[in-house]
């Protein structure tokens, strides 16, 4: 403190060289310009340096607030995508069922979260729930009406499994839905689906008997939709994953989102959608995309290939070769056939193996016409393997090999 005084002379900083002045605690007046920046509480202005010490303070009270609001936010969403269909109430469910059951609706949607998702693909997703009596289901998870494809497919399984009873035909159970989304309700099979078994870990644990148990089952399952159905049914989807297995291994037909009906046995109808999955598609399909239930039959056959060798329908080939191809060129004779049988199996009979690869075979032939229906294969597989050695030695057998054989030669 010097205690000047006096007027600051107006020239004082007009240079540009002075760039700090303290005159703080003294008297002096005049020269307005010289406070600011250049003088440290210049003209004993003492607010001056304080304002920008009040924005640290209510930038982070800002970015407080809006870290607050936005755990708000995801935890909101958190809660909806958990909980999606108790916001309306179960009151907005309509539940239809196909036979006495001991749960609601509201049991029903306690299944659908993500914890419980057992499997997914373009029809929807598939939740695992246990009933309060302890009953096991599954729940497919649809789209609503707004969507044609999914639409189609729902209103294809109701029809064709609300009024379907066989013990190789997977049941449903009920079905609910509301303006936005449709739930159709399945008996619980436990052991997943025959694709996910035969070609995961527990393959090995699937042996030769009851590889053919399986497989007689499920022809027992196509088998009532095609001869025994009031109006037939073409499943138009059969492969290993549409297989079912319980508890027992016991198989049973399943997913009928592509199922058509076949009424007085009309003539197959052509088809705008892609019938079947990749590599269990019959070769008419590709030039009249028409599919009837021979169609069904070469998809069958494909499945009876995936038992015997435990390879799957396309990949470790060589490139745009399948198992039905693949077959067909190795197994020239009988002798080779054993080679083709699933490694991890072991004490396979011979004769069943050459049996059951000359059904499989029968039912993948080029043209439909010569394939068998699904009741011959039906008849075939049950009395197997009782009569492999006759199948052996018959004349269709011994021609079948010998045209096969001459396809090889000519390619």
């Amino acid at each position: 403190m010097n205690n000047f005084t006096g007027v600051i002379p107006e020239n004082l900083g007009q240079n540009g060289k002075l760039q700090l002045l303290d005159l703080s605690s003294n008297k002096l007046t005049g020269n307005p310009r010289l406070c600011g920046s250049l003088l440290k509480n210049p003209c004993n202005f003492s607010a001056i340096t304080r304002t920008p010490r009040k924005a640290p303070r209510n930038f982070k009270l800002i970015f407080t607030l809006g870290l607050l609001i936005c755990s708000l936010i995801f935890a909101t969403a958190a809660i909806i995508k958990a909980k999606p269909f108790k916001k309306n109430g179960t009151d907005s469910w309509k539940m239809t069922t196909f036979q006495k059951l001991e749960f609601t609706a509201a049991d029903i949607l306690e299944c659908i979260k993500d914890g419980n998702v057992i499997g997914r693909g373009g029809a929807g997703i598939v939740y695992h729930g246990k009933m309060p009596n302890g009953t096991e289901i599954a729940v497919k998870k649809l789209l609503g009406f707004g969507t044609s494809n999914h639409d189609h497919g729902f209103r294809a399984e109701i029809q064709t499994l609300g009024n379907i009873r066989h013990r190789n035909i997977v049941r449903l159970l009920a079905f609910c839905s509301n303006k936005e989304t449709n739930l159709l309700v399945y008996e619980y099979m436990s052991n997943g689906s025959l694709g996910e078994v035969l070609h995961g870990k527990k393959g090995a644990f699937l042996g030769w008997n009851l590889r053919c148990k399986i497989a007689a089952e499920a022809a027992k399952g196509l088998c009532y939709l095609h001869h025994d159905c009031s109006p037939l049914i073409v499943h138009r989807d059969v492969k290993s994953n549409n297989i079912l297995l319980n508890s027992t291994f016991e198989a049973h037909v399943a997913d009928f989102g592509l199922a058509k009906f076949l009424i007085d046995g009309a003539a197959s109808e052509c088809m705008s959608a892609i019938a079947g999955s990749y590599g269990y598609i019959a070769p008419e399909y590709a030039y009249t995309l028409r599919v009837d239930e021979k169609s069904d039959v070469y998809s069958f056959g494909v499945v009876l290939l995936e038992l015997i060798t435990g390879r799957r329908p396309v990949g470790g080939f060589s490139e745009g070769v399948d198992i039905v191809q693949w077959v067909k060129g190795v197994t020239k004779c009988r002798r080779e056939v054993i080679g083709i049988v699933d490694p991890r199996l072991t004490s396979v009979p011979k004769d069943e193996a050459i049996l059951l690869l000359f059904i499989a075979m029968l039912c993948v032939q080029e043209n439909s016409i010569e394939r068998p229906t699904m009741r011959e294969v039906v008849q075939m597989l049950w009395e197997f393997p009782r009569h492999s050695l006759k199948y052996q030695s018959s004349s269709s057998f011994i021609q079948y090999q010998q045209k096969n054989l001459e396809e090889n030669q000519k390619s």
